[in-house]
This record gives C-alpha cells, structure tokens and sequence, in this order.
C-alpha cells in the first residue's frame, strides 16, 4: 500500500506539491486553489492494487478538481470508477450530464475518461474512496462502458450492497493471515462485484445474466456477512432473521454460504469466537460470563464446550497466555 500526506512538505509548498506531483502525475487531474489558501491545505490518500483495480481513499480541505480533454490526453486510464461518498458531500458538473450532488454514504460511477468537475459541498473538504477498474479487467465488454459520465446511483436497494463490499475489499486488503492466494480470489471477486453492480445500475449488465447473478451473490454473502456481525449478540441470531433484513429467502441465504467457505451457523459461530478472544485479549478485567453473553453465546457452558472444541484451551487458559499489553 502507498500512503502519502501533505505532513511530509514544506508548509509553503504543500498545495504546489500536490497539484503538480500528486494530482497532475498520478491521478492525471487539475487541482485548484486560491493562492492565499494555499499555506493552510492539507491532504491526504492511500493507494492499493488488489484484485485487479486501484482503491484510493482521500482525505483533503476544500479545493477544486478538474479532469480536462488535455488531462485526459495527458493520462488516459479507460477504467471505470465507482465513488464511495464519505465525507459531508460532493459536487460533480462541467459534464456532458447535468450537474448533481452526492451525499455522505451515497455512491457514484464514471469512466475515467470523460471530462468533470467537482469540489466538496462544505468547509470540510473532500473524504472519499475510489476503486479504479481497467476496462480490460472487466468481463462485461460493451462499448457503452466508455460513455459513462458520471452519475449517481438511483437504485437505493444497491447502495447497502455497494457498502458491504467496499468494506470488506478493505478488510481483504488489510488482513496477512498468510493464505495470499485465498485473499487475492476474495479481493478479485469483490472488485468484479463491484465493477457488475455499476454496470447493473446504469443499465449495460442484466441483474439476471450470469455476471449480474455473480455479482449480486457476491454482494449479499457480503452484507449477510456484514449482517451477522451487527447482530452478534443476540443469541436468537438465525437464517430467517437475517435473510429478512437481506430481503431474500432463507433457501436463498443458505445457497449463498453454500458457495462459501463456511456455512451460515459456522459463520455465527467463528464471528463469536473470534469476538471473544479480542475481548479476552483487550480486556482482562472484565468477567468470561460477560463476555460470553455480550458474544451472544446461550450459556456460560456452551462458550466454554465451543472455545474448547475451537482451540483446545478454555477461556480462561487461552487469556493467561496473553502478553500483557497484547
């Protein structure tokens, strides 16, 4: 991963910096500010390649962004680009579309090579994430791909979808559990839902065709994922519970773990366990029963009979082989 912040220049030259270097050079766009501004900017983003596209996440005070026919000239991309808004809100215009505003938590797709404008909506500044994919990284072939001005999304059922993958294309990207290839297959589908999902929504994939199904498979276990997680403590935790707040049917919910590595109650299981050790780590003082109930686990007994089978030690031993501090 490649991080880099206005910290590491010269106050004087932070906005230079980074419109020449950073903007201009890497991501083949105009940065703008009022000369008088200038001392007081300060930016930030990381860049990481996985699963054939490029996540960025920028941090940055209020200035303007301009992608023109000469920038795109200058550095072509043919990749389409979904936005995750997470600051206060952005403004897009200067298009061949009509100009329009994305809100926090909303999200927005273009092609990269297609002209705009935009600048944040308040005093906050921009805080965004971008997956950046390579037209040649994406199945669905259609000329149409290259005509997509940016836009927001409409279809509000695909927002919760688009969430739950963004995240944990992040949490895939951040995790070294030492199994690379599995994580590099994760990373991979998660960028192909993504790239699907956009495509679905401007209407050039077909939820129904079979790169739209993988997508929306894809997307759901996410979320069911996502789901389960938010819902942990609560030991009536069941397929039919989640697959209501997913809108789908419980047959439906099981064929998507079917497909997984674990099953739907192995999934609830491991989210426990794994709960609870962080706890048992983080918090020494704070009793196993707590634990155990806050995990969702029935019985104090159950926790116990499940962490041993999981990890051959009882909580209590498993937490006196902690380091302090850890």
């Amino acid at each position: 991963m490649y991080r880099w912040c206005t910290d590491e220049v010269d106050p004087q030259e932070r906005f230079d910096y980074r419109r020449e270097v950073r903007a201009k050079g890497l991501f083949g766009v105009t940065a703008e500010l009022e000369r008088e501004r200038r001392a007081d900017f300060f930016g930030e983003f990381s860049l990481r390649q996985l699963g054939g596209g490029g996540l960025v996440e920028l941090k940055a005070s209020h200035y303007t962004v301009e992608r023109s026919t000469s920038d795109i000239a200058y550095t072509p991309g043919d990749s389409i680009c979904v936005y995750q808004q997470l600051g206060s809100g952005g403004w897009f215009g200067g298009m061949r579309g009509p100009d329009f505003a994305i809100a926090n938590g909303s999200f927005a797709t273009s092609h990269t090579d297609l002209p705009y404008r935009t600048a944040p909506l308040s005093a906050g500044g921009f805080h965004l994430r971008i997956l950046k994919i390579p037209v040649s990284h994406i199945p669905a072939q259609d000329r149409r791909i290259r005509e997509l001005t940016p836009k927001t999304f409409n279809d509000h059922a695909l927002a919760p979808l688009l969430a739950a993958c963004f995240a944990d294309l992040g949490e895939a990207a951040a995790g070294d559990d030492g199994a690379a290839d599995a994580t590099s297959l994760v990373q991979a589908s998660l960028v192909q839902a993504l790239a699907h999902l956009a495509l679905i929504e401007r209407g050039i994939v077909r939820p129904g065709s079979r790169l739209g199904q993988a997508a929306l498979r894809t997307a759901r276990l996410s979320q069911a994922r996502r789901l389960i997680a938010r819902h942990l403590q609560n030991p009536d935790l069941a397929p039919s519970m989640v697959a209501d707040l997913l809108g789908v049917s419980v047959r439906h919910l099981h064929m998507l773990f079917e497909a997984a590595e674990k099953s739907f109650s192995q999934t609830v299981t491991n989210e426990r366990l794994k709960r609870s050790r962080r706890l048992l780590r983080e918090a020494p003082e704070r009793l196993i029963a707590d634990i155990a109930t806050s995990c969702g686990f029935e019985s104090l007994a159950t926790y116990y009979r499940v962490f041993n089978a999981a990890y051959g030690m009882a909580p209590g031993d498993f937490r006196a082989r902690v380091p302090e501090g850890h």
